[in-house]
């Protein structure tokens, strides 16, 4: 008779430099297409100092609200929207993309779903950035109705000239909410 034992997880990385990245991975639409917005902002450690060797990928509606099923993502060919990107962080902990605002599915806020992958994590880390709206619009949402005031606010991007902002803190004080993965749902 066989047994099989657990073994413990394996950290994330920081190998994924070298073999995740592709060419226009952050570019979801060209930048300065029409439509165009920016998401962007810095992966911080629970000491608020940048984390330079962090991957964040998005996974987004159209401006129609809709999740686009569309097969290949890591060949972009220029024009297609996919609703995917993957970003590295440069040495100072920023990421970007070039991507179209999202649509806000039925009976939600519009929101980016945000992966973190990050070198000491054992696991991935899922959260949402959440597009800057008027109040009764977030707290219609059931995720955001579900958190208190401070916790919200770690899930909602700010606007700037660009698009969006949206900084990630992976512990500590100002913590980004994480959430837990349905392998069954989307989103």
């Amino acid at each position: 008779m066989s047994t099989t034992v657990s073994t413990p997880g394996q950290t994330v990385g920081p190998f994924f430099h070298y073999a995740l990245p592709y060419p226009g991975d952050r570019d979801l639409v060209p930048p300065g297409s029409p439509g165009a917005v920016r998401l962007h902002g810095l992966v911080l450690d629970g000491d608020g100092a940048p984390v330079p060797d962090a991957l964040v990928e998005i996974r987004q509606a159209g401006p129609d609200g809709v999740v686009p099923v569309v097969e290949g993502s890591l060949r972009r060919d220029g024009y297609t929207f996919t609703g995917w990107g993957r970003s590295s962080t440069d040495r100072t902990g920023r990421y970007t993309f070039s991507t179209l605002a999202p649509g806000a599915p039925s009976g939600e806020a519009a929101f980016f779903s945000v992966c973190v992958f990050a070198r000491g994590l054992l696991h991935r880390l899922f959260t949402r950035a959440y597009l800057p709206a008027a109040d009764d619009t977030l707290t219609a949402d059931r995720l955001l109705a579900s958190l208190s005031p401070e916790r919200r606010a770690t899930l909602i991007a700010s606007g700037d000239e660009h698009g969006y902002r949206f900084d990630i803190r992976l512990q500590g004080e100002g913590e980004t909410v994480f959430l837990e993965h349905d392998a069954g749902s989307r989103g």
